[in-house]
């Protein structure tokens, strides 16, 4: 264990008490069930996971859905701790089946902008909603514009000891944040229960956390039928995809800019455990929160056992200091979860996509639909959006003209080295992305007006490198194309054909132009001279 562990498992365990007792509330359930489910889900994925940075504890995603389902699912009879507590197993269950399916390979689908423009939305949405807390003000709209403008509205309203208690946390943080060394979070919290001894904070109208019941009990389920069980089912499924989605956002976002590798299905595999040992002590829903796993990146971890020790550090706050803790001014609270965030507001990963003007409004597009539909759907657009871009570009019709760099053999496009020379009489041709269904068709028409603008060219030579595989669509339109060339008098002739391609063509009967067919535009060049030269000499 390295001396950065120890400090960065302190300083997560400081943001984790605060989270749990904010996420809590959000799910209408006690502190005591975050506070459990952070210990156990700590423990579980420093166990069974495989990212450095990943914190697993309740998230606010997921206790505001957890709060909705327990909300549309009013069971009489029972208690409202323990229909969350069976949410949160069967969610632990469809995680460990979503492994075993080895679902996690649809994580491909998310692509790097979407994961930086979600990171940007999550950890706008999670400051924005501290916010009311500083201000000592309650914010009931909806929707985070509606939100903000809510807001702004209250501002004459505003208590002014709870912003100033508010402040001089944040400051005091973020001066700590020059000194990685230091576990900011614990030192805060500290100075927050001793001003509000020393300052009477409480008596002055700011809101404090509070007791907190921290009697671990062994869970007790209510009797339920089939039916009760299937509504709960169904309910949890979009608590396990905001989960998934805010987690492995998280994960992938973290082992990317760290160079670290991780795994979908192993991470979905240590959700489910996570998950499953949360259930056990009646705690919440659990995934890899951005704002935990930032203070764990931002105070340096090197391995899990950052997660371990935030447990254990959170287990001995639970045995020595909840009495303590009781007194911590809510703004303080509020002003550790808003500093661990704010370097995840650095806009430069973006802004590079802009320079490079490539799937830039893909990231924007996963921020602000993570602000305006949630996290659920704001990933789900941003996976669409990613979608339509990758469509976009391969379904584009781009062809490039080929020419031989002197003194080798290598073709490059002819329009951007300038010294390449095309061989006299043959056009050879490139398509910049695989020929499918949606591109096809254009492709090869381009191919073939470009051949025809030309009255020197009697040979096409068609590299198909893009090309690993052949859809029935894009089959069609090839054979149709060299039928339709071979009538107009050009000679087509296949290169870099790879061997799957050239099975299809051979199983739809096209045994002529597979046998025209090389493994090099170099090959083809030299099979059109030599085919070329029997014909002049039969002539």
């Amino acid at each position: 264990m390295r001396a950065n562990d120890l400090i960065a498992g302190m300083c997560v365990a400081g943001l984790m008490l605060p989270e749990g007792v904010a996420y809590a509330g959000i799910a209408g359930l006690a502190p005591q069930h975050a506070i459990f489910a952070a210990i156990a889900g700590c423990l579980a994925y420093a166990a069974a996971g495989r990212s450095r940075f990943a914190i697993v504890s309740a998230t606010s995603s997921s206790a505001a859905i957890l709060a909705a389902t327990l909300a549309v699912l009013p069971l009489p009879g029972t208690d409202r701790a323990a229909i969350a507590t069976i949410v949160v197993g069967i969610a632990g269950l469809l995680f460990l089946a979503a492994s075993a399916a080895r679902l996690g390979g649809l994580t491909g689908f998310i692509s790097r902008p979407v994961l930086r423009g979600f990171a940007l939305g999550i950890a706008i949405t999670i400051i924005i909603h501290q916010l009311p807390i500083i201000t000592g003000v309650g914010i009931s709209a909806s929707g985070f514009f509606a939100f903000c403008v809510a807001l702004a509205e209250s501002a004459p309203t505003w208590h002014v000891m709870s912003v100033v208690t508010g402040a001089i946390a944040l400051i005091i943080l973020l001066a700590l944040r020059r000194y990685p060394a230091i576990p900011g979070a614990i030192i805060v919290l500290i100075l927050g229960i001793l001003a509000a001894h020393w300052l009477n904070l409480q008596e002055r109208g700011v809101a404090v956390v509070g007791s907190v019941d921290t009697t671990l009990t062994m869970p007790s389920l209510p009797r339920l039928g089939w039916a009760d069980y299937s509504s709960l089912a169904q309910f949890t499924v979009p608590l396990v995809l905001i989960l998934f989605a805010e987690s492995w956002g998280t994960i992938r976002t973290m082992a990317l800019r760290h160079n670290d590798t991780v795994g979908a299905n192993r991470e979905l595999a240590a959700l489910g455990i996570a998950n499953l040992a949360s259930a056990l002590v009646q705690g919440m829903p659990v995934g890899a929160g951005f704002s935990a796993g930032s203070a764990s990146e931002a105070g340096g971890s090197t391995s899990r056992i950052t997660g371990a020790i935030a447990a254990i550090s959170l287990v001995a706050i639970v045995l020595f200091a909840m009495p303590l803790i009781a007194t911590l001014p809510e703004p303080v609270l509020a002003a550790v979860v808003i500093a661990a965030l704010m370097h995840a507001l650095d806009p430069n990963p973006i802004v590079r996509l802009w320079r490079l003007n490539r799937d830039q409004f893909v990231a924007l597009g996963a921020a602000v639909g993570v602000l305006v539909l949630g996290v659920l759907d704001g990933m789900l657009l941003a996976i669409v959006l990613s979608l339509a871009a990758l469509l976009q570009r391969l379904a584009t019709p781009r062809v490039a003209r080929l020419g031989r760099l002197a003194g080798g053999h290598d073709y490059v496009d002819v329009a951007r080295h300038t010294d390449a020379i095309a061989p006299p009489h043959i056009a050879i041709w490139r398509p910049t992305a695989p020929l499918f269904f949606a591109n096809a068709e254009r492709m090869l028409s381009l191919v073939a007006s470009g051949t025809r603008a030309d009255p020197t060219i009697q040979v096409v030579v068609l590299s198909l490198e893009e090309s690993y595989d052949l859809d029935s669509t894009a089959l069609d339109a090839l054979i149709e194309f060299d039928g339709a060339m071979a009538r107009s008098g050009f000679r087509v002739q296949l290169a870099r054909l790879h061997d799957r391609a050239r099975d299809l063509i051979l199983a739809a009967g096209d045994t002529d132009l597979s046998e025209r067919s090389s493994y090099s535009v170099d090959d083809a060049i030299c099979a059109v001279q030599a085919a070329t030269i029997g014909l002049e000499a039969r002539a």
